[in-house]
């Protein structure tokens, strides 16, 4: 792989810290409140439920949420 193909990459990517989701190459978010999430990806949707959820970065391709997260389910 080279450089570019790694800057550019387009695959979806969920990256989990402690709470924290750094979260990539996102479509769109459909549902957002401080306990429940729901962002779309080419291949479905994950929602996130928690408490105080935050969207602390926002990027069109990128975001970060933070807060206590209990749960991520696959759609």
């Amino acid at each position: 792989m080279n450089l570019r193909n790694y800057i550019l990459e387009s695959d979806f990517k969920i990256i989990y810290l402690t709470n924290k989701l750094d979260i990539v190459n996102y479509n769109d978010i459909s549902h957002f409140d401080s306990n429940k999430i729901i962002i779309n990806y080419k291949d479905g949707s994950i929602l996130i439920t928690g408490k105080n959820l935050v969207v602390s970065k926002l990027l069109s391709d990128e975001l970060l949420i933070e807060g206590s997260i209990y749960k991520l389910e696959f759609r």
